[in-house]
């Protein structure tokens, strides 16, 4: 194929210095030792602070509009222009060449970077079965003191605590306690406010956002490295584009937006925002994201954004132990209180029902993606989440 017109050559030629270019920055960040480091920390965040403070700006997500673009862009060209493929050629060329530099800058370079645990102070390790059962058996409990309800059945204001870690025994009282009480309606009323909080779409679109922000913010404070701009998360308008590929959210390196499913059941949303938001530090590992996303969860202020994170903590945690102790695992997942259990049972009925080639196909790409991008496990690597709390709480049995 000759390129032979001047606008051809100058779209083929940019192209493909773009993505050598870009094959460049990849290699670099590879094979020399703190240079991906450096970036992450230093040119990255200056990237953050400009592309991400621009289209931070709209309020719907950008490059799901880009996308829509994009798809009808190149259907029109190839109506239009199906008698010239040099002219086509030479375009997608400067196009893949546009959009390969962009992931590499604002992506690729960052999955050589420091791991977070580094910067945390902490290291991971082999684990005892006995510390990943305590590890349950304190998630279990923390998700339902979230709610307001423990595992003996007391109701109490969620999230009390005396200076010594232990619930205040003035906010407790028995549901049976209750039952015998003619003060039951009005505990009813404030749990089913307390309920609303907890919905994503009960008006708490815009709040949750917010919160998602501070919590990140708040989590700076403890390890700088986190610390700065945060841009708000973005719902995409077509959240089926995620469920169909059944993705809670997605990072768009292109436009450094952190996008999440709006459809999915309601407790997955804070702790997806805070892990994609995550990725804006130059942390790309999923692994890290989703214990980044976890931290930022537990620590905030709202008791939603506390239940998301503990319920999926309990999620990763759990699902080890059940493949190493199934009858501990079933023993513990009874003491989840009902709202837990059936935010779960709705979970997994949500995600059940894309099931199919296009999931398949999609967990596949995303698994040969993170192996190319230095991820040896693939997909498996989400399940490290577990190993890293593992080593942030150390030793349950001493905690109060």
């Amino acid at each position: 194929m000759k390129i032979k017109t001047g606008k051809n050559r100058i779209y083929f030629a940019v192209g493909l210095l773009l993505l050598i270019t870009a094959i460049l920055l990849e290699a670099a960040a590879r094979h020399f030792a703190g240079y991906a480091d450096w970036y992450a920390r230093k040119p990255y965040r200056v990237l953050v602070g400009s592309i991400g403070r621009l289209f931070g700006l709209f309020p719907f997500s950008v490059v799901e509009l880009f996308l829509y673009v994009l798809i009808i862009g190149c259907v029109v060209c190839l109506i239009v222009r199906w008698r010239e493929p040099v002219w086509i050629f030479c375009r997608v060329v400067c196009v893949l060449g546009i959009l390969a530099i962009l992931y590499t800058c604002n992506c690729g370079i960052n999955y050589y970077a420091e791991a977070f645990s580094s910067y945390a102070g902490f290291g991971t390790g082999p684990h005892s079965e006995e510390k990943l059962e305590t590890l349950c058996e304190y998630l279990v409990e923390m998700v339902n003191e979230s709610v307001g309800v423990d595992a003996a059945g007391s109701v109490y204001a969620a999230g009390a605590r005396d200076a010594g870690g232990d619930k205040e025994e003035s906010a407790s009282v028995t549901v049976s306690e209750i039952a015998d009480e003619s003060e039951e309606i009005v505990v009813e009323e404030t749990s089913e406010v307390g309920r609303m909080d907890m919905i994503y779409r009960a008006g708490n679109q815009a709040a949750w956002k917010q919160e998602s922000v501070l919590a990140m913010k708040k989590l700076g404070e403890q390890y700088e490295v986190l610390g700065g701009f945060y841009p708000e998360p973005k719902e995409l308008r077509i959240s089926w584009i995620l469920s169909v590929q059944q993705l809670c959210g997605v990072y768009s390196p292109f436009t450094i937006e952190a996008n999440f499913n709006g459809d999915m059941p309601d407790y997955n949303i804070p702790h997806t925002m805070c892990h994609e938001l995550s990725h804006l530090k130059g942390f790309m590992r999923e692994d890290e994201a989703n214990f980044i996303g976890y931290l930022a969860c537990v620590g905030s202020d709202n008791k939603a954004f506390r239940y998301s994170g503990y319920l999926t903590g309990w999620v990763y945690a759990g699902n080890q132990l059940a493949a190493v102790n199934w009858e501990r695992y079933a023993e513990l997942s009874a003491l989840l209180c009902e709202q837990a259990q059936q935010d779960l049972r709705e979970n997994n009925a949500f995600w059940d029902q894309y099931e199919g080639k296009v999931a398949e196909v999609s967990n596949q790409v995303n698994d040969t993606y993170l192996k190319a991008n230095g991820r040896e496990d693939g997909v498996k690597s989400y399940g490290r989440m577990v190993d890293l709390m593992l080593a942030y709480y150390g030793d349950l049995s001493d905690s109060p």
